[in-house]
């Protein structure tokens, strides 16, 4: 009698969202790739970190030429894997073309030699040299962004990068490994690696591995982040979010309404740095609450390739079932529902956006992070008690606050705890500036002046 081998099954697959049909499964590396994959990346690196800046960013603009030509088929591979609007997903492949191009043009700036005037030493500067090889582990709300987000800073720097994506979203990843090919880069440069979870493990214990970057949710980054720290190295956690939007009594309302909706509901709310829980004072409440419940209530679900649809599905199951659990237990427990929603019938995984207030310390809406379209509304008397409803979270990423004051918007800016604070406007994760947390929402700094700083070696030499 023979046996036959039962092929393990694969973590990266794509699933229609829109449908729950399985579109590809992608296999997945054993270990001899595995290992292969990094050798390939520290063989790149001996060679890669002394290639001038000049020759990079002219590499770096030919990656961001071939974007642009291939910008809809970046944006429809996003869609069909993770299920955000058509649009919202060639814009994320636009705004990668443009962070190749930002640090093509800027990098000599932001890596040039400082000089310190230093008693006893005829010239002294501090330089940012390379580390090695950084490993990447990216999520699936905006795969092509968040890839990059950890590869362009380090690629220019002179790391070379390995990216585990998100197991719904290796597809779109995995583009770009053709489009740095066709530029230019050399083999190894960078790479996605399909990794299964303990391969992961051997890298970051791998001494070959230099750094480790995630993006990912408050639990992943501890694991991880407990893993580098046994190991000396260096890591960049950037992880959950409950954002606090706040509306005061001097706030144009309708701009902070439609900004407020907008910022909630854009990739179907499954975002850590989008506002999750709208503050807002007694004295514009009713006003407020009205525009941003019929935004709610005005949005079309459906099919993510459609250009109709504003919102579609959410990226899979369990997504649904997590939001539809916290969304029923805040239901049970007293909270007021302003627009009903919640899981939907039928193909695919779509959740009606909704809308609720009345959220108490008991229900799990008040802790968790809400990663779907669900809006969370908080009234306040005064701007003290919006303050202290925002930092009464564990995380502490970003922060809105809306004002026609702007010693009031300083004010709380200075008071909320957490990485940024957009003031009249939702600041977001622009590739011009630093964008992080405090408390759960992690450790380290990316994009901006100082994004590279993270992953050098900040040397000083001192000449007598």
């Amino acid at each position: 009698m023979t046996t036959t081998a039962v092929r393990p099954k694969s973590t990266y697959r794509t699933v229609n969202p829109a449908s729950g049909e399985v579109v590809k499964d992608w296999g997945i590396l054993d270990d001899a790739q595995a290992e292969a994959a990094l050798a390939r990346a520290h063989e790149a690196f001996l060679s890669w970190r002394w290639v001038p800046i000049e020759e990079k960013a002219t590499l770096f603009r030919r990656v961001a030429d071939l974007i642009e030509a291939r910008v809809d088929d970046l944006g429809r591979q996003t869609t069909l894997e993770m299920g955000k609007p058509l649009v919202q997903a060639v814009g994320e492949a636009g705004l990668c073309a443009g962070m190749f191009r930002y640090y093509a043009d800027r990098a000599a700036d932001l890596l040039a030699d400082e000089v310190v005037e230093l008693p006893g030493m005829a010239r002294t500067v501090v330089r940012r040299e390379p580390l090695g090889v950084v490993l990447g582990i990216e999520p699936w709300n905006a795969p092509l962004f968040q890839a990059m987000r950890a590869a362009v800073p380090n690629l220019m720097v002179g790391n070379t990068v390995m990216v585990k994506p998100a197991n719904i979203c290796a597809g779109s990843t995995l583009m770009f490994d053709d489009l740095f090919a066709h530029a230019g880069f050399p083999q190894g440069a960078y790479q996605t690696v399909l990794a299964t979870r303990d391969q992961v493990s051997g890298y970051i214990a791998n001494p070959l591995v230099r750094a480790v970057t995630l993006t990912g949710s408050d639990e992943a980054g501890a694991l991880v982040g407990e893993l580098a720290g046994r190991h000396i190295k260096p890591v960049v956690l950037e992880l959950g979010g409950s954002d606090a939007f706040i509306v005061l009594d001097s706030a144009d309302v309708a701009k902070a309404a439609a900004t407020a909706a907008t910022c909630r509901l854009i990739i179907g709310g499954q975002a850590c740095a989008l506002p999750k829980r709208v503050i807002v004072t007694d004295k514009v409440a009713d006003e407020f609450i009205a525009q941003y419940v019929e935004a709610f209530r005005s949005q079309v679900i459906g099919d993510p390739f459609d250009p109709a649809t504003t919102v579609g599905p959410l990226s899979s199951a369990g997504a649904v079932e997590d939001l539809q659990a916290q969304y029923q237990d805040a239901v049970e427990r007293g909270a007021t529902v302003l627009e009903p929603g919640g899981r939907m019938d039928g193909p695919g995984f779509f959740f009606k956006p909704a809308v609720l207030t009345g959220i108490t310390p008991d229900m799990r809406l008040y802790h968790e992070e809400a990663f779907g379209p669900l809006g969370l509304i908080f009234r306040v008397p005064d701007t003290d008690s919006a303050i202290k409803v925002a930092n009464d979270t564990k995380y502490g990423l970003g922060g809105t606050v809306f004002t026609e004051d702007p010693a009031e918007g300083e004010y709380v800016a200075r008071r909320l705890d957490t990485g940024g604070v957009g003031i009249n406007a939702w600041l977001g994760a622009p590739m011009e500036i630093p964008f992080g947390g405090t408390k759960a929402s992690g450790v380290g700094r990316e994009l901006g002046p100082t994004g590279m700083d993270y992953f050098a070696n900040i040397k000083t030499y001192a000449i007598a």
